[in-house]
């Protein structure tokens, strides 16, 4: 089985060297094609105004100067032309992507441009509390991650489908057992945009986070209650976002 592995963390990012030894639990042939620079949070865009830099940086490990669906693409496109791959993994992200971050995360991305060019893809994440937000607790991902994979891909991925993982930041030993979740919602009440003043006194912005002080529980069955729980989150995303339900009033109304 050949893998293709990615991140948007970057070619030099912690948690891609924990996919490459998760994807090597499950084969020999694997892959590494990365951003050459720090990618969190660009969601699934493409370059298409400006050249792909190509950087081989090692025996089949090489970095684009792009983003991680440049990434994948160049992977399938270009350097595995003569295989194609056979999975495609995108992670380990430093931090959950879950309920809204679907929306704005490289690492889906990643994976979600796996699942367009026609191979089974898994975006993998780790979750990290503010006591380990700089020591995310990697071994959590290097435990459950290959057993994880080989029951998804035994079960088999179907085409139009994506699978999400994160896990619990919690020790290992601590993870309560894995519940396949769907996509949560959370109060994006806690996104700010912080104006500061530069060296002349210019403005400038940063969009950032702040706590709520009051945490809405999650509902029961999401990947938020998954892991606040302790559990290792499964969700099946699809790539068609119809709303089927709407579809069908709206062509009630438009007749």
């Amino acid at each position: 089985m050949r893998i293709l592995c990615t991140n948007d963390d970057g070619i030099h990012a912690p948690g891609l060297k924990i996919l490459e030894q998760i994807a090597k639990e499950l084969s020999d042939d694997v892959w590494v094609v990365a951003p050459e620079m720090d990618q969190s949070g660009v969601s699934h865009s493409l370059s298409l105004n400006d050249p792909l830099r190509l950087r081989e940086i090692g025996p089949r490990h090489f970095a684009v100067r792009g983003t991680p669906t440049d990434c994948v693409i160049m992977g399938a496109r270009h350097i595995l032309l003569d295989k194609q791959p056979d999975l495609v993994l995108s992670g380990v992200n430093k931090g959950r992507n879950v309920a809204e971050d679907v929306v704005y995360s490289g690492t889906i991305a990643g994976a979600l441009e796996g699942t367009i060019l026609g191979f089974p893809s898994v975006a993998l994440s780790q979750e990290f509390s503010m006591e380990t937000r700089h020591a995310p607790l990697w071994d959590t991902a290097l435990k459950f991650g290959p057993d994880v994979l080989r029951k998804v891909i035994a079960a088999g991925v179907p085409k139009n489908t994506v699978i999400n993982v994160n896990f619990p930041a919690c020790v290992a030993a601590d993870v309560l057992g894995v519940k396949v979740t769907r996509q949560g919602k959370r109060n994006q009440g806690f996104l700010r945009v912080d104006e500061r003043k530069d060296g002349r006194g210019n403005p400038y912005f940063w969009i950032g986070f702040e706590r709520a002080a009051v945490l809405d529980t999650p509902a029961e069955g999401t990947d938020l209650a998954a892991l606040a729980a302790r559990y290792v989150s499964v969700t099946p995303l699809r790539l068609d976002r119809t709303d089927d339900e709407f579809s069908q009033a709206l062509t009630a109304t438009l007749k």
